[in-house]
């Protein structure tokens, strides 16, 4: 590094400190909540921007108050300047979002209530009309029709009655379409499982979390007596696109390593309903509802009274990552009477959950109750591809094969998805050139697939972002319902694939 590159990244942290150091930082995580013995756990809260930068000149982890963990667990580590740096930014980028938390939520609800009010009057020009009528309807928030901003952006939620009931596309297909709308309001989401999907609704969950000690974890559950056997669907919510505290989860770097079982994600397993004592088997809390334990006895509860039901796990980015997490905690447990009633995880956008020990600890537990492993990744999408993979500290990877689709819709098995840590130079000039072709692709799709697949006028200024930011709008739900319904994979029967099976399909 150049002297002069040097004196410019100084600037840079220092101007940020002063920004940043006149407001109130949100508590992210209390990092003194050790609960296994070997760990490493990042406080943004108590990292200034002066130790940021100074850890980027320094290999000495052991020193960095912002960093918990056994100092035999630091030296064992090779600190390399790409470990500290993914450190730094990590930490620099969940400094950025608890910063601009509140703008943000509010700039959202604004949006969001801005769209439902043009939707509620019929459009625009409508919606002036009526304003200067004094026939305005604004919008009711607690009403089943206000919408989501994601929802806004595709307002699709009729199940494709095209694909064959049963099949595994079809759970796909379905279990997509739950975790899309599990970014919705509890009457919205009421509605359409009754009304349009005309099936059971079993439950809607908000969830608490120790650590943030908030309701931060919200899932539904369904069933549909439409299989044979009957299936009971848990979809998780995922990344909610101006809730800051979701990303900063995304993007924080900690874990627990679990004996036997490998190092976890740190925000995922507190999302999920990790206690500030472990993972104990059983959890009497009168006070609060947490996603693993409460959904564990819902699903003991359902199984008592039916032997023949099964249940799927689902969610979107990071209604993913809690989808692909509870089985391995129901392993952990010795859940196998569950373990063997669950028929399939589909997860859609999901970031990496563990390391390579946790994968190599899944994929055991998969082949053993013999569970469908589903991972949908849409072309560039960003989340899929972080935490990052540095071989050196964190080591994240994600377990079993891919389902990746590329800009055609076309799929493809493949062990993970093309540029998996995303940064990457020899990748930039393709994925803008990608993004400009989703933006032009978004006013011919209805022509081409049929009109089911026209996006709105929201949609195409969410293209928009694809090409300033590569791959920004890869993450959105439609891609992936998309996908789904567009870009069925080739497979042969369950009963002979193995993960070197499908790594070897090409759809």
């Amino acid at each position: 590094m150049t002297h002069k590159s040097t004196i410019v990244t100084y600037s840079f942290f220092l101007f940020l400190s002063k920004i940043v150091s006149s407001f109130h930082i949100v508590r992210m995580s209390k990092t003194n909540m050790k609960v296994c013995n070997n760990y490493f756990l990042v406080d943004p809260t108590k990292a200034s921007f002066l130790d940021l930068l100074l850890l980027l000149f320094s290999s000495n982890l052991t020193s960095a108050r912002f960093i918990d963990s056994p100092p035999d667990t630091l030296k064992s580590f090779r600190r390399s300047f790409t470990s500290r740096w993914i450190i730094v930014l990590a930490i620099l980028l969940q400094k950025i979002l608890m910063f601009i938390r509140k703008p943000v939520a509010i700039l959202g609800g604004f949006l969001t209530y801005s769209l439902n009010l043009l939707t509620a009057n019929g459009g625009f020009f409508k919606m002036i009309l009526n304003l200067l009528t004094g026939k305005l309807v604004k919008p009711d928030k607690s009403s089943a029709a206000y919408t989501s901003f994601i929802g806004c952006s595709d307002r699709r939620v009729e199940l494709d009655e095209k694909i064959n009931v049963g099949t595994v596309e079809y759970k796909a297909m379905l279990s997509m379409m739950a975790s899309k709308i599990a970014y919705e309001s509890k009457p919205f989401i009421t509605s359409v499982v009754k009304n349009t999907w005309k099936l059971d609704l079993v439950g809607n969950y908000d969830f608490y979390n120790a650590f943030q000690e908030s309701k931060l974890t919200q899932a539904f559950v369904f069933k549909t007596s439409s299989t044979n056997p009957n299936l009971i669907v848990i979809s998780f919510r995922g990344t909610e696109p101006f809730e800051m505290a979701d990303w900063c989860t995304d993007l924080d770097v900690s874990w627990y390593e679990m004996k036997n079982v490998g190092k976890v994600h740190a925000g995922f397993s507190r999302a999920l309903g990790l206690q500030k004592n472990g993972w104990p088997k059983e959890n009497l809390s009168l006070l609060h509802q947490y996603a693993y334990y409460t959904i564990r006895q819902m699903l003991r509860d359902k199984l008592a009274k039916d032997k023949n039901l099964k249940f799927i796990l689902t969610g979107h980015s990071l209604g993913g990552a809690l989808a692909a997490l509870f089985p391995a905690i129901l392993a952990i447990h010795g859940e196998d009477e569950l373990l063997d009633k669950l028929e399939g995880v589909y997860t859609f956008g999901q970031p990496r959950v563990g390391d390579e020990d946790f994968g190599e600890f899944m994929k055991d537990v998969v082949k053993k109750h013999g569970i469908e492993y589903e991972r949908f990744v849409y072309n560039n999408d960003v989340v899929p591809r972080v935490p990052f993979d540095d071989k050196i500290l964190f080591s994240y990877k994600h377990y079993g094969p891919c389902n990746w689709f590329n800009s055609l819709y076309k799929g493809k098995v493949r062990e993970d998805a093309p540029n998996a840590n995303y940064f990457n130079l020899l990748w930039l000039i393709p994925k803008l050139l990608i993004g400009l072709w989703e933006f032009i692709r978004s006013f011919i799709l209805q022509f081409w697939k049929g009109k089911e697949y026209k996006e709105n006028w929201m949609m195409r200024l969410v293209r928009i972002l694809g090409i300033v930011i590569p791959g920004g709008s890869n993450h959105f739900p439609f891609d992936y319902v998309n996908s789904t319904r567009l870009g069925g994979l080739v497979r042969p029967p369950p009963s002979t694939t193995t993960p070197e099976d499908k790594l070897a399909l090409i759809a």
